[in-house]
């Protein structure tokens, strides 16, 4: 598919897919116009690159349906000069949309090969300010915390108390919580402590502690 071809398929996903389902932060539609994600899928699903659906990277990896992923980006108030931390790298994708929308992400992937190829697509991209990192999601990035917003792209079968630590007062934390019947899930900190409200139903990979 040409340059072009591609351009008007994704701005017919940006009317079809964000817009019309409700999505009206000027700020994230703007930066899934500029963001390609055919760049961040493999050359066989080039096609289906802006379909309303998640697509497969490998074993139990995807990239997330654009409107979820708009949808938390929306969800999560993002503002320029907050740090955020995201828990699953994935292909890079949503990595390469926050980067537009804050001061710093970091961003860990537990598969080592898939972080290290994530990693230099972002940074070909000029996305100089993303750090990405081989860890295990389920603690964080200790060293790097508070953050102001974290999200989270597996679904882990409860609330990683590490990721509660590391979120900022007046923070934002994004994750899918279940096993087979998942919902997304936005909780707020504030000094008393966490407020939630569902976002709705959705279908993450489930999130893993390590390695096989």
């Amino acid at each position: 598919m040409t340059t072009p071809e591609l351009s008007k398929i994704r701005e017919k996903m940006i009317h079809e897919q964000i817009i019309a389902r409700g999505i009206t932060d000027s700020r994230v539609i703007d930066v899934m116009r500029s963001v390609p994600r055919h760049f961040f899928v493999p050359d066989h699903l080039l096609p289906a690159a802006y379909e309303d659906r998640a697509l497969p990277l490998g074993p139990e990896q995807t990239i997330s349906q654009p409107f979820i992923v708009a949808l938390m980006l929306e969800s999560a108030h993002i503002k320029k000069g907050e740090r955020v931390l995201e828990i699953g790298t994935g292909s890079g994708y949503q990595t390469a949309l926050l980067s537009k929308l804050c001061a710093k992400v970091y961003s860990i992937e537990l598969d080592k090969e898939l972080a290290a190829r994530s990693a230099k697509l972002l940074k070909e991209l000029g996305c100089a300010n993303v750090s990405v990192q081989c860890a295990n999601g389920f603690e964080g990035l200790p060293k790097e915390a508070p953050f102001d917003v974290i999200l989270v792209t597996a679904a882990p079968g409860h609330v990683p108390r590490e990721l509660v630590r590391e979120l900022a007062i007046g923070g934002r934390l994004i994750l899918p919580l279940g096993d087979d019947d998942q919902e997304l899930v936005l909780m707020e900190k504030s000094k008393e402590g966490l407020s939630s409200k569902d976002l709705g139903g959705v279908r993450f990979v489930k999130m893993k502690e390590d390695e096989k």
